[in-house]
C-alpha cells in the first residue's frame, strides 16, 4: 500500500487536553493477572476466514497457545497448525459484550510481528447495527500493520463513502523502523468533531466529522455517534497481510501488548 509517511520520533506522552477539559481514566487492563485474559474484559471470535478478508488463520476460544497473559504481557500468537480447514491458528480479542464507549482515548503499547503475512491490528466497531451492515455503520482502525511492510504502520476508518472497497478511504501511515523490535505506544483520540491516531505521541490521522460541516452530510459520512467496542487480534494472510504471501518458515509469530487504558474527557472546574 503506498501511503505518504510521517517520520516517527520517541516520547509516548498523552496529547494535552483542550482548555476546560482532561482526560480521566475509566477502563484498563494492565496484563497483570492470567494466564487466560480477564473475561470481564474479553471475549473470543472464534472462527475462519476473517469474514470476508480472506484470511489464513482459524481463531480459537481459551486456548493459551493463542492468546495468553504472560510476565505482565497480553501474547496474542499465530501457530502453522491445520484447524478449521485453515492452514494457522490465531486469536481474536473483543470487548463486545464487556465495555464500549463512544468517544475518548484508547491507548495501546505494543510490540508487532515481524514476518511476510502477519497482519495485527488494534480497531473498533460498533456495538449495534444502528446505520446497517459495513460500512454504513463503520470502522475504525487504531493501528494495522502488516509483515511484508515491516517499518510502516497506518490508521483509517471506514464509512459508507471513506472505504477500501470504494478505494476512496483516506489512510494515515508513519515509518516506524523498530514497530517489531520495540514498545510503542498506539493511541486513538476520538471527538464529536474529529478522529485522531497517534504514534508515540505524535499524529500521523485526522478525521473530521463533515456532519458537522456541510448541511447535507449524513452517517454515510460520520456513523462515529454510537458506542464501539475494541478489537486485538493476529491475522495471518488475508487480502491486504497476505498481499505478498506468507513466509511458510516465520512461525510462531507474536503479538505483545503492555496494557490498554480507555480515557474519556471530564470537564474542568
Amino acid at each position: 500500500m503506498a501511503l505518504p509517511l510521517v517520520p516517527a520520533v520517541s516520547g509516548c506522552a498523552p496529547e494535552a487536553a483542550p482548555n476546560g477539559s482532561e482526560w480521566r481514566l475509566v477502563w484498563a487492563d494492565e496484563f497483570d493477572g492470567g494466564p487466560h485474559p480477564n473475561p470481564a474484559h474479553w471475549a473470543y471470535d472464534v472462527g475462519g476466514g476473517g469474514w470476508g478478508n480472506g484470511e489464513a488463520q482459524y481463531y480459537t476460544e481459551g486456548r493459551l497457545q493463542n492468546a495468553r497473559v504472560d510476565g505482565g504481557r497480553l501474547v496474542i500468537e499465530a501457530h502453522r497448525e491445520p484447524m478449521g480447514g485453515h492452514g494457522f491458528t490465531s486469536a481474536r480479542l473483543v470487548t463486545r459484550g464487556r465495555a464500549d464507549w463512544r468517544y475518548g482515548r484508547v491507548e495501546i503499547r505494543a510490540r508487532l510481528p515481524q514476518a511476510r503475512g502477519t497482519w495485527p491490528a488494534f480497531w473498533m466497531l460498533p456495538s449495534t447495527s444502528r446505520y446497517g451492515t459495513w460500512p454504513e455503520n463503520g470502522e475504525i482502525d487504531l493501528m494495522e500493520h502488516v509483515g511484508h511492510e515491516p517499518g510502516v504502520v497506518f490508521s483509517t476508518v471506514h464509512t459508507a463513502r471513506s472505504n477500501h472497497l470504494q478505494g476512496t478511504q483516506r489512510p494515515g501511515a508513519r515509518a516506524l523502523e523498530t514497530a517489531t523490535t520495540a514498545f510503542h505506544v498506539y493511541a486513538l483520540e476520538w471527538e464529536a468533531d474529529e478522529i485522531r491516531a497517534y504514534v508515540d505521541g505524535r499524529l500521523h490521522f485526522t478525521f473530521a466529522n463533515e456532519r458537522r460541516l456541510r448541511p447535507d452530510a449524513t452517517h454515510r459520512e460520520w456513523p462515529f455517534d454510537q458506542p464501539f467496542y475494541l478489537i486485538l487480534n493476529l491475522a495471518v494472510g488475508g487480502t491486504l497481510g497476505g498481499a505478498r504471501g506468507i513466509d511458510a518458515a516465520a512461525w510462531p509469530q507474536r503479538l505483545d501488548v503492555e496494557y490498554v487504558r480507555v480515557y474519556q474527557r471530564t470537564e474542568m472546574s
